[in-house]
């Protein structure tokens, strides 16, 4: 995915009734004010921002610092493969929305914004966080995700992996069609309202069939995908303000569909059915039965998406474009961190030019965390966290 993937993603330690940190804001507002010399000098705007803070503990960015800042923070993301594009992000500042309709229909608004045409990373950042009062948080781990059952045999359904977060949706009232790609309904909650769900409209869900260029047979399994993925429980932070509700989406990497949300054993599980199809001899692991069905399945997916006009690149060009955006920011005199576990793609690693190399970690900010209560409420709706690896 050409955004910060969702699993294991870094969790910081949040206080949500500590003020802001002045040192936090100061910095940030000085490296925003260096890239950008068009904003002025930056004193006068240090000594706003001194004051905001010492008279509420917080303060409120410009549509500029806003913007500015969650490009950085998409550029500081570790985990992201697909950074070059950082500047190109579409920033929307959706603060004034408060209450459960204003912000479903933004996020509608997102996903079409997004999805229509050539696809184009955008992130919608609302209301941020006041020390010590509550705030406006959507439950889902992506805005579009498909539901997932256990049938009567105790045979999964759908995706597997959103079999909790499904149950605890049914216990909201909503019901789908117990189908394999039932798209979930969006749980928003917000201080005043509590939670509600909303069922997307067919406008905002651009979708893919999935068939192959050789197999005619792959259209009998009756696979598709969604083309925008928007993560939307990540915390933004930028100078010490903390926007819990900033959703995101780029586009995928081919291997994010074909290589993990198809072929994981706990997601849709595809690769002894199409080993199957292919007559290959799954006996022993030694035949490479999954390596040759993960191949397919791949092919299949970046043929789709390219056959119907939507975004999508595969793992060998993006691993070129991450190390032409090392070379940028070195030129540009700025770190950059990396996770080589994520970085390097879940297929055919060391094929691309990114596996053949060390990175350094680094927690820069701004940036996107995972805090514990947004994972366990993606999980299954429980507001207890628990310990994060």
């Amino acid at each position: 995915m050409i955004v910060p993937g969702y699993r294991d993603q870094p969790t910081e330690q949040w206080d949500p009734v500590a003020p802001v940190d002045p040192g936090e804001a100061e910095d940030f507002l000085r490296r925003c004010y260096l890239e950008n010399p068009r904003l002025g000098p930056v004193e006068p705007r240090l000594a706003i921002v001194r004051a905001q803070i010492a008279a509420t503990g917080s303060y409120v960015h410009t549509t500029e610092e806003l913007s500015h800042g969650a490009k950085m923070a998409w550029r500081n993301a570790g985990r992201c493969i697909g950074r070059l594009y950082w500047k190109s992000l579409l920033v929307l500042d959706r603060r004034r929305a408060r209450t459960a309709d204003e912000i479903f229909s933004l996020l509608v608004r997102h996903l079409q914004t997004a999805g229509d045409g050539q696809l184009r990373p955008v992130i919608s950042i609302f209301a941020a966080a006041q020390p010590g009062q509550p705030h406006a948080r959507v439950w889902n781990e992506q805005l579009i995700r498909y539901a997932g059952y256990r049938d009567e045999d105790g045979r999964t359904v759908g995706d597997a992996r959103q079999i909790g977060f499904t149950s605890a949706m049914r216990g909201f009232g909503w019901r789908g069609k117990g189908e394999h790609f039932d798209v979930l309904p969006l749980a928003i909650e917000t201080p005043a309202e509590g939670v509600r769900l909303y069922d997307l409209p067919e406008r905002a869900i651009r979708e893919v069939p999935i068939t192959h260029p050789d197999y005619g047979w792959f259209t009998e399994l009756g696979l598709r995908w969604h083309a925008v993925p928007a993560i939307s429980n990540m915390r933004l932070t930028i100078g010490g303000v903390h926007y819990p509700l900033a959703p995101f989406n780029g586009w995928y990497m081919g291997t994010e569909v074909g290589a993990r949300n198809f072929a994981d054993a706990d997601r849709y599980d595809l690769l002894p059915t199409v080993a199957a199809r292919l007559g290959l001899d799954t006996s022993r692991e030694s035949t490479l039965w999954r390596d040759r069905a993960l191949v397919e399945l791949n092919r299949a997916v970046l043929f789709s998406f390219e056959r119907a006009g939507v975004k999508m690149t595969d793992h060998h060009t993006e691993s070129e474009r991450f190390l032409t955006h090392l070379r940028n920011e070195e030129k540009a005199g700025r770190s950059v961190p990396a996770d080589w576990t994520w970085i390097v793609p879940p297929m055919s690693g060391s094929l691309t030019g990114v596996f053949h190399r060390y990175y350094e970690e680094m927690d820069l900010r701004p940036a996107f965390y995972l805090d514990d209560e947004a994972i366990s409420l993606a999980r299954d709706g429980s507001r207890c966290p628990y310990p994060h690896p």
